[in-house]
């Protein structure tokens, strides 16, 4: 009797699992994130290493995406993913590099340099990886979450300035987008934040707006400060982790509620916000899929010419030629 009962009770948990849904499956990757045959292919470089003395001893890996139209004549606009191994996988929920090659060929977003960087590390710590995004083995934690300048010093002090002497990149900050994920997120934008005069584009995807250091005062602190002219697209998911803690419900640990009330105070604010929310876990299948989406929204205002005679408007835009 005892071992027929076990095998019911087992039997149950097999079919409640079985019929519990994966609310992020029907969020997949479109054209526009994937290769496509006749599209031009801009070159992926790196991997490039810059030390760090926002964080003393530690040191940041960075790939540099460059499009087969940069033309160094040109100042190009430019968009920084934080996680950048995440982002640049071949085999990821994002492949922003396939993003950047379909949509500037067809003039729905401008030229830009793309930058993927990973947190800092020391050099004794692993790079980060498709599995382990570095939370337990660099300085991820800290850099990403903190409601401070640290980190925004490592993207406009430390690699801004190298930037500007191998790419000629726009010096308006209006060219400039930042982005990530989860904790990647909220540091794009603390840097938009603390750096509005370099950087006022942000993406952001089941963003850490939560108590991990303090991101939950975003709202509060976004409510009583003088407005930024920053520009934000916030995506998460219903089913994003929902502070359900050891010892009951935290709003603060809320990752949902939390993104939620963030762009509240934005709307209410006034800020140039957009938002979708879907009913996805917490991780990029939703976010990922929404990339191409996000980035023409953030930069819908690129010069445009309406001269029904531009034949050069109409027309996609050709590699540059050597």
């Amino acid at each position: 009797m005892a071992k027929l009962i076990l095998s019911c009770l087992l039997l149950i948990g097999l079919v409640a699992t079985a019929q519990e849904p994966n609310t992020d499956a029907f969020y997949k990757l479109g054209p526009d994130s994937l290769p496509q045959d006749g599209v031009p292919k801009g070159k992926v470089l790196g991997p490039y290493v810059i030390p760090s003395q926002a964080y003393p001893g530690t040191q940041h890996t960075y790939w540099v995406y460059v499009p087969a139209q940069y033309d160094p004549t040109t100042p190009a606009s430019l968009m920084i993913f934080q996680d950048g191994q995440a982002y640049m996988n071949p085999e990821g929920d994002v492949r922003a590099h396939n993003v950047f090659d379909n949509l500037i060929y067809r003039r729905e977003i401008p030229v830009m340099i793309g930058i993927f960087i990973n947190p800092g590390r020391t050099p004794e710590q692993p790079e980060p990886n498709p599995k382990e995004w570095g939370d337990r083995t660099t300085n991820r934690p800290t850099e990403y979450n903190s409601l401070d300048d640290r980190y925004a010093r490592v993207i406009v002090d430390e690699l801004m300035p190298v930037l500007y002497k191998e790419y000629n990149i726009s010096k308006d900050p209006n060219d400039h987008g930042i982005g990530g994920a989860s904790s990647g997120a909220i540091a794009a934008f603390t840097v938009a934040w603390e750096r509005p005069n370099h950087f006022r584009k942000v993406l952001s995807i089941v963003g850490s707006f939560t108590n991990i250091r303090g991101g939950h005062m975003y709202s509060e602190i976004v409510a009583k400060s003088e407005k930024k002219p920053i520009r934000i697209f916030m995506q998460d998911g219903r089913n994003d982790n929902r502070g359900q803690r050891r010892d009951g419900y935290d709003e603060k640990w809320d990752w949902f509620a939390q993104n939620v009330k963030l762009m509240k105070a934005l709307t209410a604010k006034g800020y140039d916000v957009n938002y979708s929310w879907g009913i996805g876990k917490h991780g990029q299948k939703q976010g990922g899929a929404m990339v191409p989406e996000m980035m023409r929204w953030l930069w819908r205002d690129a010069p445009v010419s309406t001269d029904v005679n531009d034949k050069v408007e109409r027309s996609f835009r050709s590699p540059k030629a050597n």
